[in-house]
């Protein structure tokens, strides 16, 4: 029945849902941390804040993502999600042409990636370190 809904029914839809019945329940473990239904919620809403204002998204826009498997990756996928944008993932070991071709193909107007992923050469030649975030 799930599937048969019009519009269907989400990920993000099926979040929000669990975020709303059980906030205090964890939702993800990483190394040491442990992350509630709550804390990811709330973690989104102000990665989505963050990203709206500072970059102006809008539902629709592509975003490139090219972050290192994390918690950080987990809600910067709500907030793209609860802006209605769509998210493009980018392997973080993708490198040169095989980089180059999964951005291209990705038709993404936007990369999001963390300080330390260098391996994308934009046209102006620079080393592709968006500081977090920026337009290619």
């Amino acid at each position: 029945r799930r599937f048969a809904r019009s519009p269907p029914e989400t990920l993000l839809d099926v979040f929000l849902l669990h975020a709303r019945r059980r906030p205090q329940q964890p939702l993800l473990r990483f190394q040491d941390e442990l992350y509630t239904y709550e804390d990811v919620d709330l973690r989104s809403n102000r990665a989505a804040r963050v990203l709206q204002r500072h970059l102006r998204l809008s539902p629709g826009v592509t975003v490139a993502v090219f972050l290192p498997n994390s918690p950080t990756y987990v809600w910067t996928w709500l907030a793209l999600a609860k802006l209605g944008c769509v998210m493009a993932c980018v392997n973080t070991n993708a490198r040169g042409q095989a980089l180059r071709h999964a951005l291209e193909a990705a038709g993404a107007t936007l990369l999001l990636t963390s300080h330390g992923e260098k391996g994308w050469r934009g046209r102006s030649g620079g080393s592709g370190d968006t500081g977090g975030c920026g337009p290619r």
